[in-house]
């Protein structure tokens, strides 16, 4: 079974009510190191190696000891439990028992060489209880690594190295590799003709150990908590101390901040206030300009329209020169000479006609003049509604940049609440209404020297 690791219980620092102090004598302790010791031996040079890696010294690791024991992804150590039989078929008073003993020792004397990865720092057999078991507590670690430190602690890592790789839900690593270890043992149990009897009962007989650990624990937390003076909970207390002081740092720094970033946004609310006044200006303006720009196309729209009625009326009066009889030039009567056809007739038709194309060509002449002007201020118009409406663009991109700064003085509100940021507007005013009036102080002094 996997066990949450107890070295204190293990070494007998301190004994259950399960256990049978005048036994404790024939337990087996096979090593034990202290644990901060074994971190400083497996992963100093490789926390040497990244802290010189690292530019910025926020990411740098002080003490890797600390940095797995207060994270959440890996343990300090792990504790894993083996036993053979229960109190009835192996009690540890019984020979079978002593024969336990045995088993467990010669499998513990390889354990260590076929985990190279899992660094044995603590192991004991107990013969105190009801029935012998071994507790054995290990770091898993990894070389290599392609991130963090090049040797960290990882189980899975370590586990995977081994050979080990998982796959499903059911059969992870870790059952993987327990269900090896129980093979190991039990080829051990057969050197000393032991047979391992599967009755399919092994839940039910971790079970029951799971509830006498439980119970263990809870006495194991209950005493540890009446340790006072503990060097390890005193430096826990101290670091927790510093990490309490570099908290307020963050926190001050993180409030000065915060009132930068207050006093920039009141200084923003302000232009906000003095733009949203000159855009409404700007846009009484142009709908003024673009009143009146309407107002002159339907002017020019009308004198257009009098040039194409001017053009069909002409077209008209030019029919009436073909057709009208009075335009045409009689035949001459029978007894009527030349020269009187030419007097009576011909010459006063020629000055009739002369007189209508003077007429016609002044016309035209000013037609002409008045359709260049006219085309002229067509072109002018058309200028004009291009700036009129670059300009109207020119507005919408700023209102749509002001209303996204309103939004953002809206968030400010909503973070800060309306209150506080309208205290800071108006200490903001009345700090802008005492530099102008400390401005023109100064102003008036230089003039009256």
């Amino acid at each position: 079974m996997m066990g949450k690791g107890s070295v204190n219980h293990n070494t007998r620092a301190f004994s259950a009510k399960n256990v049978d102090k005048e036994r404790s004598q024939n337990n087996v302790e096979f090593c034990h190191s202290d644990i901060k010791e074994v971190y400083h031996t497996l992963f100093d040079e490789a926390l040497e190696r990244y802290n010189a890696k690292q530019k910025r010294s926020d990411r740098k690791i002080d003490d890797y000891y600390e940095k797995i024991r207060r994270g959440k992804q890996e343990k300090l150590f792990y504790e894993v439990i083996f036993q053979i039989g229960n109190k009835d078929n192996m009690n540890v008073q019984s020979n079978e028992g002593q024969l336990s003993k045995e088993i467990l020792c010669e499998f513990m004397e390889q354990f260590q060489k076929r985990n190279p990865n899992l660094f044995v720092f603590s192991s004991h057999l107990h013969m105190d209880e009801q029935t012998p078991h071994i507790h054995i507590d290990f770091v898993p670690f990894i070389r290599n690594s392609k991130r963090g430190l090049d040797t960290r602690v990882s189980l899975k890592g370590a586990l995977a190295e081994q050979g080990f790789k998982g796959g499903t839900r059911g059969m992870t690593e870790w059952n993987e590799w327990i269900e090896a270890e129980k093979q190991e043992l039990s080829k051990v149990m057969g050197r000393y003709g032991v047979q391992w009897k599967q009755l399919g009962t092994h839940n039910k007989h971790l079970s029951v150990l799971d509830f006498e650990k439980q119970e263990r624990q809870k006495e194991v937390a209950g005493l540890e908590q009446t340790i006072s003076g503990s060097k390890e909970e005193l430096a826990s207390i101290l670091h927790q101390q510093i990490s309490a002081g570099r908290e307020t740092e963050q926190i001050r720094k993180e409030g000065e901040a915060i009132r930068q970033e207050v006093s920039e946004l009141s200084a923003t609310n302000h232009l906000l206030k003095e733009q949203t006044v000159t855009l409404a200006e700007d846009k009484e303006k142009l709908l003024s300009e673009n009143e009146k720009l309407e107002k002159q196309q339907k002017k020019l729209q009308q004198e257009i329209d009098k040039m194409v009625q001017s053009k069909e009326v002409m077209e008209r009066n030019i029919y009436v020169y073909d057709e009208d009889v009075k335009w045409q030039l009689p035949e001459p009567g029978t007894l009527m000479s030349a020269k009187a056809y030419r007097d009576k007739k011909a010459v006063p038709l020629v000055e009739k006609l002369k007189e209508v194309v003077k007429s016609l060509t002044i016309k035209c002449v000013q037609l002409t003049e008045r359709g260049k002007k006219l085309t002229a201020k067509v072109d002018g118009q058309k200028k004009q509604i291009s700036r009129l409406t670059d300009k109207v663009m020119e507005q919408s991109s700023t209102i749509d940049r002001l209303q996204e700064k309103a939004a953002d003085l809206g968030r400010l509100e909503r973070y800060l609440g309306r209150e506080q940021v309208q205290s800071i507007v108006e200490q903001s005013k009345a700090l802008e209404q005492a530099e102008r009036a400390s401005k023109r102080l100064k102003r008036t002094f230089e003039m009256s020297r």
